[in-house]
Parts: structure tokens; C-alpha cells; sequence
């Protein structure tokens, strides 16, 4: 019998194992082992864009284990209607009131480092997206800075002629419940940095589709949406000499003839838009701070630029 005691002892501590947990989505995931699956992660951090793949951990969740505990409309800012992704954790900065998780999220052309807030209960606060693989596209290097409070900066910089060119913009979770920009810092022209249209290709077929213009730097660009009743926008405005820069792209419903609303489940901006003749009118009227500087609004009017006539071949 003692010469049994061992054999038995250890088939005993082998059945005390910890069960491996099934991050696939096929099952349930409880909170405390979501939440410890994002490591600590020691602040201050930094990533460049080079090495945004080689970020995370290697465990890989189910958008399913996600999808638990924040809503698919924080995914659709994200990844658009896209749910063909690989998740990985990169870590958790954990505070008093609230949990920043940062997440890998990759498609197969693209990965984009994410921060979801969830607060102490694990609620979905908020999302960002802090860094795209395909953010080096514009010509410039991208790095992302976390201090303590935290602080997310994001960095762009490139060389040109022994000149190091930066712009530097802090943004932080607040207690409004959305991402603002607290610092911004730059050695660049505002007038000369360039504006890429990121629905330009995009069809303009209906009624209200087609780019309106206050200047060079402000204009509302609006396309076909998935039908009649919504159309897709992007916003670009700059105040102030370049001081204070405005962005949004997003999805607009249509209300009545004349006026279209954008709103968002995890995006406490709303924004009205309203047409009249070849104009249209936009107005703030939500927490729109996630996507503009502090001291400047959504609250413009915007002429329709003409279409160039299409040349007919003759016969």
C-alpha cells in the first residue's frame, strides 16, 4: 500500500490542474478570466509601427469571447461590417475606476492596435484605435507612447533633407465617457501636411452624395451608402491657422427630405445634417471631443462642388 501512495498522490495533483480556458468563442468566458488574460502591461510603453505584429501575446481569442463583454458597434468603428479577424491580447493597465485593454486586432491585409475601456464591473466604456500597420502608407513613421495616467500619444515623423518633421497628439479617457485630445505638438506646416480621402473611390450616385467645400482644408465628402436611406461621410475641417483639426467618418441615416443624423451606440458624438439647395449645414450636438480639437465644433455650412462633365466620344 505505501509503495501506492505516491502513484496516488500524483494522479491527485495531476486531476487539481487548472483546466485550460477556451478563449475560441465556442463557450461562455467568465470575467476574471477575460480580464487575466490581458497581462500587466509596465508603463511608460512604446511600439513603433514596424513592430505592431510582434506586440501581443500569443493567445488568440474568438471575436465571440469579445463580443461578451464589448458591443459589435465598437467593433463596426474599428473593422467597418469586417468580423473575419484574428484577436490577440498585448496587455492591461489597470486603475481605480476603470481597465484599459489593448488588443491586437488583424485582418488579412491589416492589423491595428486598440484600446478598449471597460470600468471595474467590466462595462464597455469606450474604444480607440491607436496605431494601423497600414498607417506608414502617408509616408511617415508611427509610434504609440502610454504614460501612467495613462496617455495614449500617438507619434508621426518622418526626414526630409536632415529635417526631422513630428507631429505629437495626447488623447486620454475621460470622465464624459470618450477619448479627447489633451495635448498636441507639431513642427510642421499645418498648410502643407496632406488630407487623404478615405471614402474618395467610393460610389456617388444619389441624391445628397458628392464633396462639399468651404476651403481647401474643410470639406464634408459624402457617398452611397447600403441604400437609399443612409449614405457614408467623411468630415475634415481645420480652424484657426491649423490649431484645431476636426475628423469623422462615419455612416449618416436619413430623417426627412432634408436632414440626415449621424449617431453611433459607442460614440457619444451626434451630428445633424441638413440640406438645402446645393448646400449642407452640419451641427454638434453630442460630445463630438473624440474627434476634434477642443476649441473648435462641428458646426459649419459647406457648398457642393460641381461634378466635371463626363467627355462622350463620337462615333
Amino acid at each position: 500500500m505505501k509503495k501506492c501512495l505516491p502513484i496516488l498522490l500524483l494522479l491527485i495533483l495531476g486531476g487539481c490542474k487548472e483546466k485550460k480556458i477556451d478563449f475560441s468563442g465556442d463557450v461562455p468566458v467568465k470575467e476574471k478570466d477575460f480580464i487575466a488574460a490581458f497581462k500587466p502591461l509596465p508603463l511608460p510603453y512604446s511600439l513603433l509601427d514596424t513592430n505592431i505584429n510582434s506586440s501581443a501575446d500569443s493567445l488568440s481569442m474568438g471575436i465571440k469571447v469579445l463580443q461578451q463583454f464589448i458591443p459589435d458597434s465598437a467593433f463596426t468603428i474599428i473593422l467597418g461590417k469586417n468580423r473575419k479577424v484574428t484577436i490577440k491580447p498585448v496587455g492591461k493597465i489597470k486603475k481605480e475606476k476603470e481597465n484599459y485593454l489593448l488588443t491586437l486586432i488583424s485582418t488579412k491585409s491589416e492589423s491595428k492596435l486598440v484600446v478598449f475601456v471597460l470600468d471595474a464591473k467590466s462595462k464597455f466604456l469606450g474604444v480607440k484605435e491607436l496605431m494601423s500597420s497600414k498607417d506608414r502608407e502617408d509616408g511617415y513613421q508611427h509610434a504609440v507612447s502610454i504614460n501612467k495616467e495613462p496617455t495614449f500619444i500617438l507619434v508621426k515623423e518622418k526626414t526630409i533633407k536632415e529635417t526631422t518633421l513630428f507631429t505629437r497628439t495626447g488623447w486620454v479617457y475621460n470622465n464624459a465617457g470618450f477619448f479627447m485630445v489633451v495635448i498636441t505638438d507639431s513642427n510642421e506646416d499645418p498648410k502643407k501636411q496632406q488630407i487623404i480621402n478615405p471614402i474618395d473611390t467610393l460610389p456617388r450616385k444619389n441624391k445628397w452624395s458628392g464633396d462639399y467645400i468651404k476651403d481647401k482644408k474643410s470639406y464634408v465628402s459624402i457617398r452611397d451608402g447600403k441604400d437609399l436611406n443612409s449614405y457614408t461621410f467623411f468630415i475634415h475641417f481645420e480652424k484657426n491657422e491649423g490649431a484645431c483639426i476636426g475628423e469623422l467618418k462615419g455612416t449618416m441615416k436619413v430623417k426627412s427630405a432634408t436632414t440626415a443624423i449621424y449617431t453611433a451606440n459607442a460614440d457619444p458624438c451626434i451630428i445633424d445634417f441638413n440640406f438645402e439647395g446645393s448646400e449642407v449645414t452640419v451641427k454638434e450636438q453630442g460630445s463630438c471631443g473624440n474627434h476634434r480639437g477642443i476649441k473648435c465644433f462641428f458646426n459649419d455650412s459647406f457648398q457642393k462642388k460641381r461634378e466635371p462633365k463626363q467627355k462622350t466620344s463620337k462615333k
